[in-house]
């Protein structure tokens, strides 16, 4: 018989408040592929794609499904082709889609989507980086194209971030401003506002109000870059208003309905969906890309460059915790991130 771990998963969609809607269970430990690390997990964190996935169940699953898309932990074995770490190695990851995610007591994860931990930060600082860093950081420096390190050009350039004080706002402000753009994030209120502009927001404009008149209120006829992290339908029109001719626009949101494009044409903009698990999803030949940007996040973190969006924190990692973590990130009340640890 295989050795057995702990872990959480669920069955069937069922409200967060229902102690069935995650259960702690034992299953077997995870076989691992060539490339693929055997994870001691410390700490996880709860993104909005728990919860997607949680809801979309529609049938009964005859075993759990484990979820969970952040993780630090230890390497405690590798498979037979892993060349970029040992056993011993503190990493952190937000592995594959198509994979059982990081909430369980071991988590096998292919080695080319996983960074060195960075070694200042407590376990759960480092858990709350690796989906919102990879989305932030393939947002702007692969789809806009932006040059991290060019600050001559940048400074010319201006980025509206819709939803700045949410998981992936927090660090592409942060990262934005890093760039040496003009930031302007959006934000509902004191608190949002000052957190925003404490991770380097130049100017926030409050989503309450119009903000194609507020952003031309602060000297801004159009900017260079939109990343849409909260509704891309709700925003579509304010969007193709507010971007620059040659501009680009990258949402992660996903639409329910057919956008009206044509505004854009004439302004030759570029657009651009983001979704972080597409290279692991696909096997895309860039996979790797997703280690050396985590290992970049790491040395970010390490410097004090970029900080840690933590701002919750539960212990131990197991049902009961997970869900209460969960529940506070359906209430879209959360700034940052909620980490679950061991």
């Amino acid at each position: 018989m295989s050795e057995l771990m702990n872990a959480i998963g669920y069955t069937h969609s069922l409200p967060i408040d229902d102690p069935n809607s995650l259960v702690d269970f034992k299953t077997a430990m995870p076989t691992l592929n060539d490339h693929d690390l055997l994870v001691q997990v410390e700490a996880v964190s709860v993104n909005p794609v728990d919860i997607f996935t949680r809801n979309g169940q529609t049938t009964a699953l005859a075993e759990p499904k484990i979820i969970g898309y952040d993780a630090v932990g230890t390497v405690v074995k590798t498979g037979t082709n892993v060349e970029l770490f040992n056993v011993g190695d503190r990493v952190f990851y937000a592995g594959a889609y198509n994979r059982p995610g990081s909430n369980s007591e071991y988590q096998a994860v292919d080695e080319r989507i996983v960074g060195h931990a960075p070694q200042q930060l407590t376990p759960a600082e480092a858990a709350a980086m690796p989906l919102t860093s990879l989305t932030a950081w393939e947002s702007l420096f692969e789809q806009m194209n932006i040059d991290l390190h060019n600050h001559e050009a940048n400074d010319k350039q201006s980025i509206l971030i819709i939803n700045g004080a949410g998981g992936v706002g927090s660090v592409a402000t942060q990262l934005a401003h890093l760039a040496g753009l003009q930031v302007i994030t959006t934000a509902g209120t004191t608190q949002t506002k000052d957190w925003t502009l404490k991770h380097g927001a130049d100017y926030t404009v409050d989503y309450h109000q119009d903000l194609v008149e507020q952003l031309h209120q602060l000297g801004f006829e159009t900017v260079n870059y939109v990343l849409e992290l909260q509704n891309l339908d709700y925003y579509w029109d304010t969007i193709s208003q507010l971007i620059a001719p040659l501009g680009t626009i990258v949402s992660t949101t996903g639409s329910g309905k057919n956008l009206n494009f044509q505004p854009l044409k004439r302004k030759m903009v570029r657009f651009g969906w983001e979704w972080m698990y597409a290279k692991s999803w696909y096997q895309t030949k860039n996979l790797i890309t997703q280690h050396e940007i985590l290992d970049q996040v790491s040395e970010l973190l390490e410097q004090g460059q970029l900080q840690s969006t933590l701002t919750k924190t539960f212990s131990p990692i197991n049902a009961e915790n997970l869900r209460a973590a969960t529940k506070l990130v359906e209430s879209h009340q959360m700034m940052g991130k909620v980490v679950v640890k061991n």
